[in-house]
């Protein structure tokens, strides 16, 4: 069985920093896509990072403040947010896709997701 959990995530006053980390077990991710979703109150969930081999996407609210990374060998996935800011705020979901492919923003094309971590980014 296929488990993804993440860690990191928690309060921090906005201009302020956050590393999410998500460790995934029971299979590889090595050629699929590894990435980040979140969703806020009231809001529907949505994409922020994805990566694929040295290919990485990012929704436009967090380029050049957000950095996806991998470690194939340890099959994990980070998000480092900087900058935060109070819209940030959100549950954050480790995703993974089942098979190969390319990156997709559609929430549906990731087969594992992990319980998520909360992320308050205070004004």
């Amino acid at each position: 069985q296929v488990y993804m959990r993440e860690s990191g995530g928690g309060l921090v006053e906005a201009g302020g920093s956050l590393r999410l980390s998500c460790a995934a077990s029971g299979r590889t991710f090595n050629s699929s896509v590894m990435g980040w979703f979140r969703q806020a109150p009231g809001k529907e969930r949505e994409f922020v990072a994805a990566m694929i081999d040295s290919s990485t996407s990012y929704t436009d609210s967090v380029k050049g403040r957000f950095t996806i990374s991998r470690d194939n060998a340890k099959n994990t996935v980070d998000l480092q947010m900087n900058s935060l800011k109070p819209e940030d705020t959100a549950v954050y979901y480790c995703v993974a896709r089942g098979s190969s492919g390319v990156v997709s923003w559609r929430a549906s094309s990731y087969a594992y997701w992990g319980p998520g971590t909360q992320v308050t980014v205070s004004s």
